[in-house]
């Protein structure tokens, strides 16, 4: 059984191995910026499967007035089973009064419907009007 804990940081070795299962290889190949990444992070929640790392989410918010949920993770070997929607139920329960949660991810298939599914609406298409978002990796 995965058990979702609230409020719980992984060691940088087993959140590498994550990040590696799951293809996100800049955060794998540099434990250090993950490491503070996590340390920084407002909540930080872990699905364990035993003692093995199976999933995690993280959000980045100032408490007040915005919350963003940086990183989704299940392992592959866990994945369609609820564990990511326990995640970013888990990660945003500290954030219920904070109006503004947001998050930017990959245009992958799946994607839309797991957000939507969870309330969340693509920006160009929110009800309240048109918003934009803007990203800038560098």
């Amino acid at each position: 059984m995965v058990v979702v804990v609230e409020r719980s940081t992984p060691g940088v070795e087993e959140a590498v191995a994550l990040y590696r299962a799951v293809g996100w290889s800049v955060y794998a190949d540099d434990p250090e910026t993950l490491a503070g990444a996590l340390r920084g992070s407002a909540c930080v929640v872990t699905a364990r499967r035993g003692a093995d790392l199976v999933g995690l989410a993280r959000v980045v918010s100032d408490g007040a007035s915005v919350a963003y949920l940086q990183d989704v993770l299940v392992h592959p070997d866990h994945r369609r089973a609820g564990t990511g929607r326990r995640l970013v139920v888990a990660a945003f329960a500290p954030f219920a009064h904070v109006r503004q949660k947001v998050l930017l991810t990959d245009d992958e298939p799946g994607q839309r419907a797991f957000y939507e599914d969870l309330g969340f609406t693509e920006a160009a298409a929110h009800p309240d009007g048109p918003l934009r978002s803007f990203v800038r990796l560098d």
